[in-house]
């Protein structure tokens, strides 16, 4: 027994079945199941197996306070546990951020803390092995959950030559699409990497790369934003030429050409209109505003960005990040006697600095245990060298630097509590002066901890004193400038506005710096016969019945609630009431389709001086606006001193691609099924959970599309196949006697063939008969999307078989390609704009993601 908690981290823990974690979780939310499913299915403890240990945020909260005193107790002045833990009580002041809220106190799991990464060589290799070498180190990082990103201005354009039997380069494009494929590849707990490409404007590839995502299937695992340069931007404003060359940064470069950069910028313009992509980094304000480029020469020079563009980071270098709740500094929200508390905002910004600080250590700890782990991994040494190689890198930049990434959320319900209206001159001045002060308290409190701690190693005033970030903050406190250059500071960077869609969901509040979509939106859910006390509202065409019901937004109940109405009498109020109670609170004309966009990027512009880093933010734009108008919002972005910026106009991403013609499809893209099935069909192998089984999936493709499933339990016994076999064939043979089977064969590690014969008749014969019948609707060419939304609709009748639906639909979600848009409203908003991207549906119009 005195051996048992070293083999079984999860002895003495408590294992708690999925719907009971969410009843546990949805009375902690008051009754709000979105916030429910999303804490238990992304943030309570779990093992690698899926087991939940956690049913409330509140034991989660307390595991992550206990960890953070740890750290606390190795240095002066520390915080205890409850101290910690006030502060994250019901998601109300300071929020930890994707990896540090999974990880924190989780022995359950070796896994990394980031959220994000950037990867590259020291000096960029322009070889097919240093090309496969960041295709393999991005795998590495994404299997522990981090988003990636990478810059391949490095990489000689098309045509020039190489020194090898190909004799000239195929450019940017084929990398962009190894790079995207692997992504893909990588799946953990059903989320797949996340991944961030960017090319220098300058590069003679620019167009390709900007054109690279037009066509449909190409690049879909890969956000992809060009690095545009102040001379290009002033180029393509008069109409001038623009100079591309490469290398890029060459005095003696190899290849040159001029460009008109008008017809680039159109071209960039054009696809941002039609897709949403690229997104663009205005890449000279950015260095000419970093901190950590005053170090570019010891190894912090910004290269690139994480998948959301919030965080640029040199190569390996990484972020963890944490968001303050600014709502929850609103005394008295939504009355006449409401004010922001900057007393007690500014005595949490000090201390969320320090839990900032502590999950450092708690990072380092972790890639101890990574790089423990992969010491005694089986593989060879040359293979675990690279990924050594890699995670010390990491170490030695969070341990030279210090990065943290501090947050907000909530920018939105924080004006309207204090009645000032989203976009309009007052709030733009107030929200700027919240952000002031905490990019001043954040940079006062990592002096402090300099003086506690000690400065992060490369500390130099002198480098620094002409960066502009740091001449803000020497302007608005002198005495604190004077004191960091005296005592040094314990963080190279430590502000961003992060994404915040999952987590304002438990914060019950708007996201980030975005407004509220809407106060009130329409939901409907089908309704099923069983139900009781439910008003149908119609019957569609195929005779399911739905009910449709208005949906609030969480504060403004609060509103509500403050100014005497009867919450009850409310939600039964017709619409046109409805929208009258609306237009007299602080929410009219201040939603996500009312804000102008002027209004938008110059608040983001302004809030941008005072965040060391970036801000995620993307620009709605309705379906009709001109590309003139995109064009004018990347302009005023540009002047308005951001450093980044995407817009997505409503309906930009369905149905707007173009599709080549190939084999089994015609001109518009529509499968055309074979006649008869293929002797042999390549094979996908899918990996999932039914309950606490290991369940198996194998996916026969034909013309890059599911044409058929096989799939049941995992049965060692019955069928070996090595985790690392992800492909194979599906052979369609016949035995001594004439019966039809099917056999799958794959290829191991010493190049054998192995084969598993007659693979639906290992499965229970149950769910083999429902595998038949989407097998047939597959093999029939109904579109992916109807397919998973088929299985999804199922009412089967034991747990055990819906588990398994779910895994199917899951497995199969993987093959709906980008931009695709979902068949159903997002839970969030309520709008019907979500759209797959990676497999994921994500809301175009709130932000929402159901994968995180």
């Amino acid at each position: 027994m005195s051996n048992e908690k070293e083999t079984n981290p999860a002895a003495g823990l408590k294992e708690y079945p999925y719907a009971e974690a969410v009843e546990g979780a949805k009375e902690y939310f008051g009754g709000d199941d979105l916030a429910a499913t999303v804490w238990v299915s992304k943030y309570a403890l779990k093992d690698s197996f899926g087991k939940i240990y956690e049913k409330s945020p509140e034991q989660m909260h307390w595991r992550i306070a206990n960890e953070i005193a740890r750290v606390e107790g190795k240095y002066p002045n520390p915080m205890d546990a409850s101290e910690v833990y006030h502060l994250l009580k019901d998601f109300k002041y300071v929020i930890p951020q994707g990896g540090p809220m999974t990880g924190i106190g989780n022995n359950l799991q070796i896994a990394s803390l980031s959220n994000c990464f950037v990867i590259g060589h020291k000096n960029p290799a322009d070889s097919y092995g240093g090309i496969i070498r960041i295709d393999e180190e991005q795998v590495q990082l994404m299997k522990r959950r981090g988003g990636v990103g990478h810059d391949l201005s490095h990489i000689r354009p098309t045509g020039s030559p190489v020194l090898n039997s190909a004799l000239t380069s195929t450019g940017i494009v084929p990398f962009m699409e190894r790079y995207s494929n692997s992504t893909r590849e990588v799946a953990q707990d059903g989320r797949r990497g996340a991944l961030m490409l960017s090319l220098s404007i300058k590069h003679p590839d620019a167009e390709n790369f900007i054109d690279a995502k037009v066509e449909t299937g190409k690049v879909t695992g890969a956000n992809v934003s060009i690095k545009m340069d102040d001379e290009f931007m002033r180029a393509a404003k008069e109409g001038k030429k623009y100079h591309q060359q490469f290398p890029i940064d060459s005095d003696q470069p190899m290849y040159e050409k001029d460009i008109d950069a008008r017809s680039l910028w159109n071209k960039i313009i054009h696809n941002a209109w039609k897709s949403a992509e690229p997104g663009v980094l205005f890449w000279d304000t950015i260095l000419r505003e970093s901190v950590p480029d005053c170090y570019a020469d010891l190894g912090f020079r910004t290269v690139s960005t994480n998948p959301c563009g919030e965080i640029p980071l040199c190569p390996y270098d990484s972020c963890r990040l944490m968001a303050i709740n600014l709502y929850g500094y609103v005394d008295e929200p939504f009355t006449k006697n409401a004010k922001f508390n900057f007393d007690r905002f500014k005595k949490h910004i000090a201390q969320a600095m320090r839990m900032m600080d502590d999950i450092i250590d708690l990072e380092l700890e972790k890639v101890n245990q990574i790089l423990a782990k992969i010491s005694k991994d089986p593989e060879d040494e040359d293979i675990r060298s690279v990924e050594v190689s890699l995670w010390e890198k990491i170490r030695t930049k969070a341990q030279q630097g210090r990065r943290t990434g501090l947050g907000i959320t909530a920018e939105g319900d924080m004006l309207a509590a204090l009645g000032l209206q989203y976009g309009s001159d007052e709030a733009i001045d107030f929200a700027v002066e919240v952000q002031k002060t905490l990019a001043v308290e954040a940079y006062r409190a990592s002096v402090q901890l300099a003086k506690e701690r000690g400065a992060f190693p490369i500390f130099d005033a002198g480098r620094e004193k002409n960066n502009p970030m740091i001449g803000r903050i020497k302007e608005a406190d002198p005495a604190l400038y004077e004191e960091m250059v005296k005592s040094g500071r314990r963080n190279i960077a430590m502000l961003t506005i992060a994404p915040t869609g999952t987590t304002s969901l438990m914060s019950q509040t708007t996201s980030g710096i975005e407004p509220v979509f809407r106060p009130v939106y329409m939901r409907r859910r089908k309704v099923n016969p069983s139900d009781k006390d439910v008003k149908v509202t119609f019957v569609d065409e195929v005779g399911d019945s739905w009910e449709e019901y208005n949906v609030f937004h969480h504060k403004f109940l609060v509103w509500l609630e403050a100014n005497g109405y009867d919450v009850a009498k409310v939600k039964n109020m017709p619409q046109e009431e409805l929208d009258a109670l609306v237009a007299k609170s602080p929410y009219h004309k201040a939603t996500a389709n009312d804000i102008d966009w002027v209004s938008k990027v110059k608040m983001q512009g302004a809030i941008q001086k005072w965040v060391d880093h970036s801000i995620s933010v993307t620009v709605n734009l309705p379906n009709s606006v001109t590309e003139e108008l995109v064009s004018q919002v990347y302009q005023t972005a540009w002047e308005s001193g951001c450093k980044g910026v995407t817009v997505y106009r409503d309906g930009s991403r369905a149905g707007v691609l173009v599709e080549k013609k190939k084999d089994g499809k015609d001109n518009s893209g529509e499968y055309k099924p074979p006649l008869k099935r293929p002797v042999e069909l390549t094979a996908d192998i899918v990996r999932f959970k039914n309950g606490e089984e290991n369940w198996i999936a194998f996916v026969g493709i034909y013309n890059d599309r599911p044409y058929e499933i096989f799939t049941g339990k995992l049965e060692e016994d019955a069928m070996f196949i090595p985790k690392k076999v992800t492909k194979g064939v599906i052979l369609k043979v016949k035995d001594a006697d004439g019966n039809k089977r099917y056999d799958f064969q794959y290829t191991d590690k010493y190049g054998y063939t192995n084969t598993i014969g007659g693979i639906s008749r290992l499965f229970d014969e149950e769910f083999w008969n429902y595998a038949k019948l989407i097998s047939g609707v597959l093999r029939n060419g109904m579109p992916i999307l109807d397919v998973v939304t088929l299985i999804e609709s199922l009412h089967l009748n034991t747990e055990s078989i819906n588990t398994w639906k779910n895994g199917v639909a899951r497995a199969l979600k993987q093959y709906i390609p980008d931009g695709t848009k979902a068949k159903e409203k997002c839970p969030n908003c309520g709008q019907e704009t979500l759209v797959y991207q990676n497999n994921c549906p994500v809301c175009m119009s709130c932000g929402h993601s159901k994968c995180g």
